[in-house]
């Protein structure tokens, strides 16, 4: 386990690191930015001064790296509230988005996946893999839209826009759901498949077990490992990269939030913003690591 932290820590400072470069390296200067065309020098060298950009770069880094170690991502060049607090009032929206798609997504990729893979070639298996097919092909923006348009305009069953509620969740978390749920369910299927063609399912079968006991209990168990470690890179990516999605639904999450701070070269909300998805991300994972030694004893963490 220790060592695993120790990745994680060391995830987060590489990623700290080379957001703090490449924000430098990109051409424009963010003092430019605040002041506007009128500005004089001496209002451009008085803004430099407050961000801090006029100190050495070796300075600059050093208390960036401080600030990240206490979780204190500086000041918003466009809002003047703190990045940290920005970020947390955006962070539950899109971690409620995203477990929700999540949610969905397993909940639809994991009986068909064991279905497909129990029944090969029946027609479940068929309609399964059609499935899969199809949730990969189809982009989820485009999903979204055909969502809005089915079941919030020609038959309102759910709000066009806004976050007030869950109601307000529910298509955005489908569309962001079928596309990894089409993933889930081919890397289920294909899982469940391998594992019951081992050794240990035969001998199984030789003791007597009943079928249900050898697929469900036996087989799903050790089949669900590589599931979950997909599942978890997946809820890291849904963390960091719903932004489409939240416009299509002008959802106010994390992602709308930093493109703004693109658009906007809000430097110190892009560096908060990628260095707190990094360390959510990395957290996953090292949490999806410890979950491995309970969904199998046999392996052990660290």
């Amino acid at each position: 386990i220790l060592r695993r932290l120790g990745r994680l820590l060391a995830t987060v400072w590489l990623i700290s690191t080379i957001i703090f470069f490449v924000i430098r390296v990109v051409p424009g200067d963010p003092a430019l930015v605040i002041a506007g065309v009128d500005a004089t020098a001496e209002d451009i060298a008085a803004i430099r001064a407050r961000i801090g950009t006029d100190r050495p770069l070796p300075a600059q880094y050093l208390d960036w790296l401080w600030r990240v170690v206490r979780f204190d991502f500086g000041t918003s060049l466009t809002s003047g509230q703190p990045v940290t607090a920005l970020i947390f009032e955006r962070f539950g929206l899109t971690l409620s988005l995203a477990l929700l798609g999540m949610l969905i997504s397993l909940v639809v990729a994991l009986p068909i996946g064991v279905v497909s893979a129990v029944r090969r070639w029946s027609f479940w298996d068929y309609l399964g893999m059609g499935f899969s097919q199809a949730g990969m092909a189809v982009p989820s923006f485009w999903l979204g839209i055909l969502l809005l348009l089915a079941l919030a305009v020609k038959i309102p069953l759910f709000p066009l826009f806004g976050s007030g509620s869950l109601r307000h969740l529910v298509l955005p978390a489908v569309a962001l759901g079928i596309a990894r749920a089409a993933v889930l369910l081919r890397l289920t299927r294909a899982s469940m498949v391998e594992e019951l063609s081992k050794e240990y399912v035969i001998t199984a079968r030789a003791k007597g077990l009943t079928e249900r006991m050898v697929k469900y209990k036996h087989a799903l168990r050790n089949g669900l490992l590589p599931v979950v470690t997909i599942a978890g890179i997946q809820l890291g990516y849904m963390l960091g990269g719903a932004i489409i999605i939240e416009q299509v639904f002008s959802l106010p999450g994390l992602g709308r939030l930093f493109l703004f701070g693109v658009y906007q070269r809000d430097f110190p909300l892009i560096q908060g913003g990628v260095v707190f998805v990094a360390f959510a991300f990395s957290l996953i994972n090292f949490l999806v690591d410890i979950l491995y030694s309970v969904l199998n004893p046999r392996i052990r963490v660290g």
